[in-house]
């Protein structure tokens, strides 16, 4: 018995198949159009091989791959889009995780991909961003976020907690929903301040010019006079 899946997104066309052998299971994977790599691993029995070989189907439905032979794939035109709420998701989507530990080479691929949009449209990405973070700059996520947390008296940084709220949005839309209405799911003892980055450089980038572009609302910490009440700072 023999099983084929494809997964397919902004940045990954690939395929992963399976096959039930007796005791042994067999499964292939790699990029669409490259040589497949292939692993084998044999079982005690038929039924030990048969829960294994479910079990792996049911992981890889979960991860989003799709049954079936993988239909052609095409590249994402990002010149020819406006910047939106899912375009933006969609770039924050391109952080290659793989390569934590270089926040440049994580957001490269993101990066790359809006340096393609016009100038206006790099711009809205920063004003999204901008509402994003405005979004989580409240005492109430202040106070949840590790050892640096926010508390009455006590000293307190403005630009760490910047950053935590930057991992919140680096990390994707529902993650980001997830926190905006749960604040005690805020990120602990975690930053990823490289997110701010990413519009000036794409800017820089597509124009050889500096980024100077000043959004609406503020994504500095106290920024947000709603979420805090009670403080001086705001």
């Amino acid at each position: 018995m023999r099983r084929e899946f494809y997964f397919q997104d902004d940045r990954s066309n690939k395929f992963w198949t399976i096959e039930l052998a007796g005791c042994e299971c067999v499964t292939t994977h790699g990029r669409v159009g490259a040589k497949p790599r292939e692993t084998r691993k044999q079982f005690g029995s038929e039924d030990a091989a048969g829960q294994e070989f479910e079990k792996q189907i049911a992981a890889k439905l979960k991860k989003g791959y799709v049954e079936g032979a993988p239909p052609k794939y095409e590249e994402p035109d990002w010149a020819s889009m406006s910047m939106s709420e899912d375009v933006f998701w969609r770039i924050i989507g391109l952080f290659n995780w793989k390569k934590t530990g270089d926040d440049e080479a994580v957001v490269e691929p993101a990066v790359k991909a809006l340096a393609q949009m016009p100038v206006d449209q790099i711009e809205r990405f920063d004003d999204i961003l901008a509402e994003k973070l405005y979004a989580l700059d409240t005492e109430t996520h202040a106070r949840e976020i590790g050892e640096e947390a926010y508390r009455p008296g006590k000293y307190f940084s403005p630009d760490w907690f910047l950053y935590v709220r930057c991992c919140v949005v680096a990390n994707g839309r529902e993650f980001f929903e997830t926190v905006v209405r749960n604040p005690t799911e805020m990120p602990k003892d975690m930053e990823f301040e490289s997110l701010l980055s990413v519009a000036p450089t794409a800017f820089e980038r597509k124009t050889g010019e500096e980024f100077v572009h000043i959004s609406a609302l503020s994504y500095e910490s106290f920024s947000n006079r709603e979420g805090w009440p009670n403080s001086d700072e705001a």
